[in-house]
């Protein structure tokens, strides 16, 4: 499962997002099923930042959010992400040289295949 929250930063306030988004990672990176994370910033306009992470499952990601680190330190900072959905499934993944694997959806029927 892949979790994208997007935000603008005005540049006065962007090291203090970098500061409250690393410690939003360290929290995130702590809890059973956190398998990656990083923070990005958008080439082409330096206000647009993500903060990508990627964990085992839905719950795992659930149960992330009701950690204490997580309420302190990522919560306040994900309710200033863009409002959109921001939770993704994987449906389909390739590796380097290695062919596409599709996963079933958990939530819906598939009408792409």
């Amino acid at each position: 499962m892949l979790v994208l929250n997007r935000f603008v930063v005005p540049p006065d306030t962007q090291d203090g997002f970098v500061l409250r988004a690393h410690a939003a990672l360290t929290a995130l990176a702590e809890r059973p099923g956190y398998l990656s994370g990083r923070l990005a910033r958008a080439i082409e306009d330096p206000s647009r930042w993500t903060l990508v992470t990627e964990w085992e499952s839905v719950g795992a990601y659930r149960r992330a959010l009701g950690g204490f680190d997580v309420k302190v330190h990522a919560t306040p900072l994900l309710s200033e992400s863009v409002d959109e959905p921001s939770a993704f499934e994987t449906l389909a993944e390739a590796r380097p040289g290695a062919e596409v694997v599709v996963t079933a959806s958990d939530r819906a029927a598939e009408p792409w295949r």
